[in-house]
């Protein structure tokens, strides 16, 4: 099994999370996150006045997948949340040692 985590822009959501379901991939945990990279920052104006923020605004999103599936979904995040920018997002995948479902006690690729 493979644990990929991808942090994207958050105008990419949508068009990401839509290709993934066309995919048949379920069970995506997203969260609002903060993060600077290579872009160094933005100047952003509030209330009147210019400040620069080094944290910009991302999604992360986490989808435990079995090993048949991660270059799949790897590459679904990388073409939907492309949009040929600086900042664009990074893609992580890891291996994932073992997952339990709770209700039912299922272990493994059957608990995804």
């Amino acid at each position: 099994m493979k644990y990929v985590t991808a942090i994207i822009k958050p105008f990419k959501f949508t068009e990401v999370k839509e290709a993934l379901s066309a995919a048949g991939v379920s069970g995506v945990t997203v969260s609002e996150v903060s993060g600077c990279g290579r872009q160094k920052g933005q100047t952003e104006v509030y209330r009147g006045a210019e400040y620069a923020s080094s944290m910009l605004p991302k999604i992360r999103l986490e989808v435990a997948v079995p090993d048949s599936l991660a270059e799949k979904v790897a590459e679904i995040i990388r073409q939907h949340a492309n949009n040929d920018e600086i900042g664009d997002g990074k893609i992580f995948v890891f291996e994932l040692a073992q997952a339990v479902r709770i209700r039912t006690g299922e272990q493994g690729d059957d608990a995804l």
